[in-house]
């Protein structure tokens, strides 16, 4: 990781005003249940790795009954908007949000029902460790589910991809679906199942790129600044460029821990 903020709060102010209040990715409410597909979070504990602004966290308890619901990141502006928002929601007794260093994660042994995580993993360079830290922190017979963007193919990325992650300069460590996989068997994962949301966010990211430049571009600048909107559309263009060739490929990864 990098020592400067990532997701500082003109960051966060931008990614919200696209995606949705207390969302830094794509897709909102409807993908936070598609993530969770076939999983009962009610009443479950639930641990969110890289819980940003707290949106996903507040969900899963306001909507989907979960229990109760520790969101951990690494960053401070991103964990003192989602304790915020916890709070303004009502249920800062039932979302904890704890800021905490990279590396293994501070719980012990079989403490969560479910592990989720929304497109999170992607600044966690060593898939294998997270996923075995999952498995650690996960009872006999719980969940994990998770979306997260990665990369279509073993190796390094295309001269247009490696562009693209290099003018988003968010710190990415994007893996592929095979990576993943291995990953997650070589934990002690069973039924992990990947599903490809390339042919999704390529229509969404299209719907983005024009709406930043459209007719919303000079009330967007100004409020986040010319040079800042004109950096975004940038990134936006070499984004739907990765999308449409199906090199940037971001997935729903789902799988168990036996009983």
């Amino acid at each position: 990781m990098q020592d400067e903020i990532l997701y500082n709060t003109q960051v966060i102010g931008f990614l919200e005003e696209i995606w949705g209040d207390g969302f830094l990715s794509p897709g909102g409410p409807d993908e936070v249940a598609r993530v969770i597909t076939g999983i009962d979070i009610a009443d479950k504990f639930v641990l969110d790795i890289g819980s940003g602004s707290g949106a996903c966290a507040v969900l899963l308890v306001c909507e989907h009954d979960a229990a109760r619901v520790i969101g951990v990141d690494v960053e401070n502006p991103v964990c003192e908007a989602a304790n915020r928002r916890a709070k303004l929601a009502g249920v800062e007794d039932r979302v904890e949000i704890l800021k905490i260093n990279p590396g293994p994660f501070p719980f012990d042994a079989s403490t969560f029902d479910i592990v989720f995580s929304k497109d999170s993993i992607i600044h966690i360079p060593d898939k294998a460790e997270m996923a075995r830290q999952a498995f650690r922190v996960l009872k006999p017979g719980g969940q994990f589910a998770a979306s997260d963007w990665l990369i279509s193919h073993e190796g390094p990325p295309s001269l247009q991809m490696a562009d693209y992650i290099k003018e988003e300069g968010l710190d990415f460590a994007m893996a592929s679906p095979a990576t993943y996989r291995q990953a997650m068997q070589d934990a002690g994962f069973v039924e992990v199942e990947l599903v490809n949301r390339n042919p999704w966010y390529a229509k969404v990211a299209a719907q983005e790129l024009a709406w930043l430049t459209g007719p919303d571009r000079n009330d967007l600048s100004e409020r986040h600044g010319t040079d800042y909107i004109d950096h975004q559309i940038e990134i936006w263009t070499k984004l739907v460029g990765v999308l449409e060739s199906g090199e940037h490929c971001p997935h729903h990864i789902r799988a168990r821990k036996p009983a």
